[in-house]
């Protein structure tokens, strides 16, 4: 039953991301915690978002705008490592505040809070039209490359962070999501060096076709969602990725996910 379930929200999380430019870690990681312990769950999510990152790398890494790859991804990859570093530092860092909720028992910790607020600052952004019309200049990019790379690497919630700023960077679609998927790939490369260790003592190997499915089951849909790419306008997107990135900072800042 697990071996489904995953694959499904695998394969529906893949089409979201696609055109948001997050979701994926976010939504599977907590499916995999279902049926397996954390350090196995993040350990399996990384390799099938690596591997959905590849595949959409050789899909629309070419419509990746290069300038804006360099200003924001270099910053990132930068800033990812030493997230990556600081989360194995301190890693029994305590919550800030816990509480319970319809009989269950919800914690909720320093980073993913700021990044819950950090979210809704930028999500009211894209829903106000005085202000959904604004665009940040390349010379903030670095900016966001430093705060979506450093939360990618402390905590894996890296994608929002980076749309919330691409979104404004006067891209097209194809270019916001090619250099979101160009970005994203890179600061794996670098928070996965970090990880390294952890990854390989995890039990990876005894699970070698449930990663096979899952990474199947993903790219399967971020094909799909290619498919699908020329029928949303980037209004549509923009307006997409700021409901989505109010459910997630909710979600964060309550301790869901």
């Amino acid at each position: 039953m697990e071996y489904f379930i995953i694959a499904l929200v695998a394969f529906f999380a893949a089409i979201l991301t696609f055109f948001s430019g997050f979701g994926l870690g976010t939504i599977l990681t907590p499916v995999f915690m279902v049926f397996f312990p954390v350090d196995l769950a993040i350990a399996l999510t990384g390799v099938v978002h690596f591997f959905n990152n590849m595949f959409k790398l050789i899909l629309v890494g070419r419509n990746a705008d290069k300038s804006v790859v360099l200003r924001f991804g270099i910053p990132a990859i930068i800033a990812a490592i030493f997230g990556a570093w600081v989360l194995y530092s301190i890693p029994d860092t305590a919550p800030l505040f816990d509480y319970h909720l319809l009989g269950s028992h919800f914690e909720v910790y320093p980073v993913k809070f700021i990044i819950s607020i950090l979210l809704l600052f930028f999500s009211v952004f894209d829903l106000i039209p005085r202000l959904r019309d604004l665009q940040f200049s390349k010379d903030k990019l670095p900016i966001g490359g430093v705060l979506s790379g450093f939360f990618g690497g402390l905590s894996g919630n890296q994608g929002a962070l980076r749309s919330a700023f691409l979104i404004k960077a006067g891209l097209t679609k194809e270019a916001f999501i090619g250099t979101s998927v160009v970005v994203s790939s890179l600061v794996d490369f670098s928070r996965l060096g970090v990880y390294a260790t952890r990854l390989s003592k995890s039990g990876l190997l005894d699970n070698l076709g449930l990663i096979s499915l899952a990474t199947g089951s993903a790219i399967a849909g971020a094909y799909i969602g290619n498919k699908l790419l020329k029928k949303v306008k980037l209004k549509q997107l923009q307006t997409l990725v700021a409901i989505l990135l109010i459910f997630l900072s909710i979600a964060l800042g309550l301790g869901w996910i």
